[in-house]
């Protein structure tokens, strides 16, 4: 995690204080020391402050803001404001503002209005950067960078003239010539063969589907941009600043658009923004599954969760509150996923502007309120867990997770709208989650050979590498579980030679003449008395065992799950999408072909992570339980000492 200068957990959040009046600083740092507040991110949408006009800085109140806080004891995250660039650039660089598939200038007023490809907009930020990086770089409260806010958030396409030239010159250096781009895109199809590269748009609002290929290549792009405009501001912060950390927040939960798998590498210190899809039954395990993929893109590493909230968010449709503990729960969730730090969106809560309704953690209705108290008191148990940082999570299983099959798999002209990518992935992790198996998220192409178990919910663009990989581990013992519409098609969104599921049917000892995509409500029944719906294949046996069959539906008597022994491994093929209990109890099966032995006798509604020294029992059930002959209550978090039960401490830091 970088050289933080903290002796702890990271605690606190972003902090907007040019949003009040000068007096209300020094009241802020005396509550920040009083709820624990050791990191606070500063200066993330000041730009219009900073340089009010071209080239005219004013950094006064930030120098004092640092100042008290430095005088105070609490360390900064410095921002660089350049995720809403202030009003002047949009009126003085009008071609710079984003343009939306239909070919839409969009308006100001907000954030990320701003075109990803402008060259304006490159200077500009770089500009800032300097200034910054040049001003505050050895600050002695600085202990980390924060470049921009949410790449891609609001922004994460363009569909402008400068995004087109700009894509012509990406697709130059991927495929170096047009016979190789055609050859790839498959533009025979529909005669779309292009013999200049200025024929090349980007894929705007066309009558019909666009080439699945080059939408593809797009979205590529889109993410690359994002990612080149990242490491322009990090370089220039680091010119000045080379011992300081730099990191920017991912969105794992909300950004479909931008492979972090590229940006893992980039960063210093993976950070992550997530917030409780609030109407979700289980939300718990949602966010569980995105602080185990955030942990994963750090590469087992601690990181920070850079943003959640104290209680309910504004942008959703309906905004619900967290209710008493849930704020400790979601928080300690984290840490025991990994986070070596819980910070939130925001430290007071705004009185004006887009944001006024999102609660903080010192909220409008001040220090007299259940959120303050919990907030104060999640300081302390944080500041009790300090031993933690460094630590690394003990995982017991891998999940395969990969953007570009995500992108793929959701164009348009699909067999089915009911086949997504998250769905599949948010299923099989919910089981894994029940059966208190932790779970890395791992590359199609990353090394397996550590996991006893390899799950693959939905990879629909199956690279020829990845495909290797597979087969390779389930060739040197692994056990594999692979759900349908996998192996599909390769990177070019090209289906391969023979029949599916293309370059998995050998390690799955399948071939898939047809899919038998199933209509809405539909349902079909397996031998065991298995509910399935949504999708349906007709599967053959090319070397596979069956271990259950379609009892009705449009493949009667045909495999629905197989099992093909590989080498010294194992791998299962589920072709259709079995109902959440049946998949449960189907994976024990798997679970014991992998030697993951019995599980843990505690309700599934309680979360059980190692995060040694320590194990975390978070009971987000209604009755309390016991976990290794300590009580659990109702709602609340037990840090028990890992691994043996004599030496637990049901109370916990």
């Amino acid at each position: 995690m970088g050289d933080w200068r903290l002796d702890g957990l990271a605690y606190g959040g972003d902090y907007a204080p040019e949003q009040w009046p000068e007096e209300v600083w020094a009241e802020d740092v005396a509550l920040m020391r009083e709820a624990g507040v050791n990191l606070v991110s500063v200066g993330i949408f000041s730009w219009a402050l900073l340089e009010p006009a071209p080239g005219e800085y004013t950094f006064g109140w930030l120098d004092r803001v640092l100042d008290l806080l430095h005088d105070a004891g609490i360390r900064v995250d410095l921002g660089t404001p350049t995720a809403a660039p202030p009003p002047w650039f949009a009126k003085r660089h009008p071609g710079a503002r984003l343009v939306d598939r239909a070919g839409h200038t969009l308006g100001q007023g907000g954030r990320q209005s701003f075109c990803p490809s402008s060259p304006q907009y490159a200077a500009a930020a770089a500009g800032i950067a300097e200034q910054l990086g040049r001003r505050y770089g050895d600050h002695p409260a600085l202990v980390l960078w924060h470049v921009h806010n949410e790449f891609a958030g609001v922004n994460a396409h363009c569909y402008c003239d400068t995004c087109a030239e700009a894509f012509r010159v990406w697709l130059r250096e991927r495929h170096g010539d047009l016979g190789t781009l055609n050859a790839a895109w498959g533009t025979a199809f529909w005669g779309q063969r292009y013999g200049e590269w200025d024929e090349i748009e980007p894929p705007r609002l066309a009558p019909t589907a666009v080439n699945p290929a080059q939408q593809l290549d797009y979205l590529r792009f889109c993410s690359d941009t994002h990612l080149a405009n990242y490491r322009r501001e990090r370089d220039v912060l680091r010119s000045h600043s080379a011992a300081v950390p730099i990191t920017t927040n991912f969105m794992i939960a909300n950004c479909k658009w931008v492979d972090y798998w590229k940006w893992a590498g980039e960063v210093d210190i993976v950070a992550n923004d997530h917030y409780l899809a609030s109407e979700r039954h289980d939300r718990h395990v949602e966010l569980a599954m995105c602080a185990d993929l955030t942990r994963s893109l750090a590469g087992g590493a601690p990181w920070l969760l850079m943003e959640h909230s104290t209680s309910a968010v504004n942008w959703q449709p309906r905004n619900i509150a967290k209710r008493p503990g849930e704020l400790a729960r979601n928080s300690l969730a984290h840490v025991a996923r990994g986070a070596d730090g819980v910070m939130f969106f925001q430290w007071r809560a705004s009185r004006f502007g887009a944001e006024k309704f999102h609660s903080a953690m010192l909220p409008q209705a001040g220090t007299g309120t259940r959120i303050w108290r919990e907030v104060t008191e999640l300081g302390t148990r944080l500041a009790g867990l300090g031993g933690l940082r460094g630590t690394r999570v003990a995982a017991d299983v891998a999940v395969v997770w990969d953007w570009e099959a995500w992108w793929a798999l959701e164009l348009e002209w699909r067999p089915s709208v009911d086949v997504t990518f998250r769905e599949r992935v948010e299923a099989y992790y919910a089981r894994l989650w029940e059966a208190h198996l932790t779970a890395d998220f791992v590359h199609p192409e990353a090394d397996l050979g550590r996991y006893p178990l390899v799950v693959v919910p939905s990879l629909y663009l199956t690279t020829a590498a990845a495909a290797k990989n597979l087969d390779a581990y389930v060739s040197g013992g692994g056990t594999l579980v692979v759900s349908y519409f996998s192996g599909v098609v390769d990177a070019n969104d090209t289906v391969p030679d023979g029949p599916y599921p293309g370059s998995l049917r050998e390690v799955l000892g399948v071939t898939v003449e047809e899919f038998l995509p199933l209509r809405a409500g539909e349902r079909v029944l397996l031998s065991d008395g298995s509910a399935a719906d949504v999708w349906a294949e007709d599967v053959q046996l090319a070397g596979a065992s069956p271990v259950l069959s379609y009892v009705d539906g449009p493949a009667p008597g045909g495999p629905a799950v197989t099992r093909h022994e590989r080498g010294a491994g194992v791998a299962w093929y589920v072709s259709t999408r079995l109902a959440d209990a049946d998949l449960g109890r189907l994976l024990e099966r798997v679970y014991a072909d992998a030697g993951l032995g019995a599980r843990p006798a505690v309700p599934s509604a309680v979360e059980l992570v190692q995060r040694p020294p320590y194990l975390f029992a978070i009971n987000h059930g209604a009755e309390a339980a016991e976990v290794r002959g300590v009580a659990v209550p109702a709602g609340e978090v037990v840090v028990l000492s890992s691994p043996s039960p004599s030496s637990s401490e049901g109370a916990g830091p």
